[in-house]
Order: structure tokens, then C-alpha cells, then sequence
């Protein structure tokens, strides 16, 4: 069992590491940006807490607190009342509030889920997404287009050329 902990606290730490570059950090402690151990301009590639806000470039790894930013790409797990990635992101957040600008590929399973293109599944009350390949779970799910399915009591793919909005079930392939 230590083994096992302790290969899983080398992963966290090192391969993420891997994936970002040589110039990442491998730990970021944060009160609030700018008081955090490094400048939001680093690359943090294993654990990032913060107690209310905190900012990275590129993350990759696992990342909890308050209020999480990533300025570029993020890679790993987020857990976090607010989590929010300007660029693509690649994982699962697991968050309150999660919006991607960009692409997402994996979980999204939140209240409010929104991204630029979403990949893998999204899970919340309300999912939100230009595109989407896979699935939305939700109470609302919005899409402007779509290669899945949505399954909710509201579901819209507002570029679908028929039956754009469906209760309980909607899907475009």
C-alpha cells in the first residue's frame, strides 16, 4: 500500500512534468495571485492549491482550491468551486462552475459546464458548447452543433436542420 502511495505522488509530480517541459514547476501554493510561490507566467506540472485564487500559464496535474485559472493548456483533474482554462483542456474538472474557451477532452461533470468544443461527456445542470462529440447530461444542454447525444428535460442543438429542440432526448450524427 506505501508503494502504491507513493507511485501515485511520483506521477502527479513527474509526468505531468513531462507532457509541459523541462521549465515547469512542480508545486504551486497560493493565497491569491500575485501571493502564490511562483508568478502566474510559470508552468506548474503536479499539485496546485489555493485557499482563493490562483493562476497559472500551463497546468498539468492535479488542481484544487477555491478559484482556479489557467491562462493556456491543462492537463489532470480540477476540483474547485470556480474553474476556468483559456486555452484547450484535457482531464476531468470537477468543479461548480467549469468553462473551457477552448477544446475540452474528457469529463466535465459540474453545475455549469461550458466550452468552446467539447470531446467525452458532460454531466451538470446546465451543459454549454459550440460542438459536441459525445454526451450531455443535464437538466439543460445547449449545442450549436453536434456528433452525440443529449438526454435532459431541455436539450437544444440550435443548428440542427430539423427538431432543433427535443425534451428528454436529442441527438445529431
Amino acid at each position: 500500500m506505501q508503494r502504491l502511495v507513493l507511485a501515485a505522488i511520483a506521477a502527479i509530480l513527474v509526468v505531468p512534468g513531462v507532457m509541459l517541459g523541462d521549465d515547469a514547476k512542480p508545486i504551486q501554493l497560493s493565497l491569491f495571485d500575485p501571493v502564490q510561490i511562483f508568478s502566474r507566467e510559470e508552468n506548474i506540472t503536479g499539485l496546485r492549491l489555493n485557499l482563493i485564487y490562483s493562476r497559472s500559464a500551463d497546468m498539468a496535474g492535479v488542481d484544487v482550491g477555491l478559484i482556479n485559472l489557467t491562462d493556456g493548456e491543462f492537463k489532470g483533474l480540477q476540483y474547485a468551486l470556480f474553474g476556468a482554462i483559456e486555452g484547450d483542456g484535457y482531464g476531468w474538472q470537477n468543479n461548480f462552475v467549469s468553462i473551457v474557451a477552448g477544446e475540452f477532452q474528457g469529463l466535465q461533470s459540474s453545475f455549469f459546464n461550458s466550452t468552446g468544443t467539447m470531446r467525452g461527456v458532460q454531466v451538470g445542470f446546465v451543459n454549454e458548447t459550440d460542438h459536441f462529440e459525445g454526451l450531455q447530461f443535464g437538466f439543460i444542454n445547449v449545442a450549436k452543433t453536434a456528433e452525440g447525444l443529449q438526454i435532459g428535460l431541455i436539450n437544444v442543438i440550435s443548428e440542427k436542420e430539423s427538431f432543433s429542440f427535443l425534451p428528454i432526448v436529442n441527438w445529431q450524427f
